[in-house]
This record gives C-alpha cells, structure tokens and sequence, in this order.
C-alpha cells in the first residue's frame, strides 16, 4: 500500500512503541542523495533490573553500538530520532504481524503489513548468550564437529562459530533489508528460497544458512554447495541427509559449475584470489538479489602493482613492501565494489569478523536493485587509469 511518508512512518512507529508486542526491528539502506549515521540498526526491548527499556544496536562501518533507553519518553525520543534517520527501509516483526516500509525515490512510503498464522513469543532476556542467532546446541554444530556431544562449542572450535554467527548477522541483515526494499521476491514452498554457497568445503556456512534462514526466519529455502572436490560433495551430502536438511552439493570450480536453476543469493567466503571474481561474475550472470562475499589473498592486483609504474604523488604507498600489499588489498575490493554498482547493486563493503579470529574481515555486501549511481563508471575509469590496472572481475563481465 503506497501512502504520504507520515503515514507510512505512523503504522511503524506505532508497532516500535509497544513494547508488550515487539519482537524485533530493523532499519537500513539509505534514501537517494541521502546517509545515514548508521548503516543498520536493530531494535528490540529488554527486561533489566531498573525496568523495561528499548534495546538499540547500531551498526556503524566497523563495529557494533548499543544503547539501552527506558521505556517512555526517553524511549521514545530514541525511537523519534531513528525514525529521523534517512534509511530506505523497515522491517518491523511483532508477535501477530510483520511490517515492512519501504522509501521510494519518490518519497513516497511503500507498507506491506501480514498477519501471522499464530502469534510468536517475545524474548526480552538482556542476556547476550541467549541472543545467538544459531545456539550452541544446534544439531548441525555437533554434526559439523563444532559442538561436543553436551551440545558444547569445543574451545578450539570458538573462532569458527563466532565466523559463524557474524556471518548469519550479515546474512539476515542483507536478506531483510532486500525483502523491505522489493529486491527480493517472497518465497513459497513450492518456489523456495535459491540460494548458492561457492566454494563450499566443509560447508559449515552452508549448513549454517539453510538452517537459519529456514527453520528461525521461516523461509522455504533449498542451498546448494559448489566445491570442487569429490569428497566434500561425498561429506555434505551425508551430512544434509543425517540432519534432514534440503541441501545439495555439486562438484565444480566456481567458475564452471552448472546448477539447475540460478540462484537468488549468492555466498562466496574467503574464496581465495581471483576465484572471488569468478564468483561475483557468476552472480551478475545470475542477476542475483543478494551477495555476499568476503575475500581471501589479493595477489592479482599486487602482482600488477610490482610491475607497474605509481603515479605521483603515491610512490610512499608502494615502496615498502607490507604497505603495497595491503594497498592491492583497498584497490582491489574498491574495483570490485565499482563493479558492480555499475552492474545495478547497492554496495557495501564492512567487517565480517574482528581481526582477531582471522585477518581476512572483510565482506562484500550487494543488493541488486537495478539503480546505477551516476559519476561511478568515471571514477572506475579514472581509478584504473591512473593505477595502469586490469582487474580480474572487469575481464570476466565483458564490456
């Protein structure tokens, strides 16, 4: 339903105020010519010891803020000064209904309301280990062998479940902002979710995503897994069948892989070099709504700044050697990230995981909503000149 923005900002801001209702909210994008201070927020309330107040998490480009204001006019105030924010989007989970509201370049706000078929329990425990996305008792954790037979995460395996959950963080996030915005369609259990993991492995992302999305966001959603190897297909495949999950897995180079239908979300973690540009053409090939893509090793562009001359006044940048290389690192994501708004997505590209758990912490997050920012081919153009640079994604997508 297409109504004035006041309006359409009265029915959110109504389900936001009740706090007997709300199970969770979230805000993202950003309107056409507009930023917001923050790239997401979520909302949600909380029952402390001085009362309950509403719970806001902040996501700025890095790291997560979070602020907790009594339920009142403090909360409200809160609430007012978020819905000030430019964000193109809201989504609003209540225990009957959803709401999503969507900013269109018109400015004019888009509502989509649904009922529940039954009301859904509101969780308001501040304690942040009963907010993970994926609990540690999951049967796939055990399966996977994350998780000890007392439904545990052994210690040594804390850094991949945390890669997890922040994955999942990403995911919903992404997946919910595309939804709000109508740049992903509603799945159906006869037409689910098609969602593809490139470059699979173990699959424990995999796994992770088709769990998440089907069985706590409840979306019909069918995964499948591309990896090269014989025996990881062998693997997952038993996996999947053990744990009942509608997963498939095909053995195949990311570049090459046939699947029998294009998927709509595409996931490529820390595909090594190249192979991540092989995965984001693939997508663009696909038009897929949703990517993620967290690389791993930049050696390509690194190799093409050794031989190539720097242009002034940059020859600090390249002449120490640790310098250069995480140059080619900025360089080589800024491109991609180019690429594909020249291809119609709305980029972002944020920490995956704190630098602690892994030095590659960084995600490519794209939507695709047909929308080609103006100026960006010049500044790609002007950026590959001056550098004498051939990225690797610009040879896969052709002219």
């Amino acid at each position: 339903m297409s109504a004035d923005l006041p309006a359409g900002f009265e029915t959110v801001r109504a389900a936001l105020l009740d706090d007997a209702a709300l199970v969770r909210a979230v805000a993202g994008g950003r309107r056409r010519g507009t930023q917001p201070r923050w790239r997401r927020v979520e909302l949600r309330y909380v029952d402390l010891k001085a009362g309950r107040h509403l719970q806001v998490t902040s996501y700025d480009a890095t790291q997560a803020h979070t602020a907790n204001h009594a339920v009142g006019p403090d909360g409200a105030a809160a609430l007012d000064a978020l819905l000030a924010e430019p964000f193109a989007t809201w989504h609003v989970d209540t225990a009957e209904h959803t709401h999503q509201l969507r900013v269109t370049k018109r400015g004019e706000a888009l509502v989509h309301t649904t009922s529940r078929t039954a009301p859904v329990a509101v969780a308001r425990d501040h304690d942040r280990e009963k907010q993970r996305l994926l609990p540690p008792g999951d049967p796939i954790f055990a399966a996977l062998g994350l998780a000890g037979g007392d439904g545990r995460i052994k210690p040594s395996r804390m850094a991949k479940y945390r890669q997890v959950e922040e994955f999942l963080r990403l995911l919903d996030a992404t997946v919910t902002e595309a939804r709000a915005g109508g740049h992903l369609r509603r799945p159906t259990a006869e037409d689910p979710l098609r969602v593809v993991d490139l470059g699979c492995g173990n699959a424990y992302l995999t796994f992770a995503a088709q769990r998440f999305l089907g069985e706590v966001r409840g979306l019909p959603v069918a995964v499948t897994g591309v990896d090269v190897k014989q025996q990881s297909r062998e693997h997952n495949s038993a996996v999947a069948t053990g744990l009942g999950l509608d997963a498939t897995f095909v053995v195949g180079t990311i570049a090459d892989a046939v699947l029998e239908q294009e998927p709509e979300v595409v996931l490529a973690l820390h595909a090594c070099d190249t192979a991540t540009d092989e995965a984001l053409a693939r997508a663009v090939g696909w038009r897929a709504s949703v990517v993620l893509a967290a690389p791993c090793c930049h050696h390509d562009i690194a190799a093409q700044l050794r031989r190539a001359d720097t242009p002034a006044p940059y020859g600090e940048l390249t002449r120490h050697g640790i310098l250069r290389e995480r140059l080619a690192d900025t360089l080589t994501d800024g491109l991609r990230a180019s690429l594909l708004r020249q291809e119609g997505y709305r980029v972002d590209v944020v920490q995956f995981v704190e630098s602690q758990h892994t030095p590659r912490n960084t995600m490519l997050r794209a939507v695709r909503t047909g929308a080609v920012p103006d100026g960006v081919r010049d500044e790609y153009d002007g950026l590959v000149g001056a550098w004498g640079l051939e990225p690797r994604l610009a040879t896969l997508l052709g002219p």
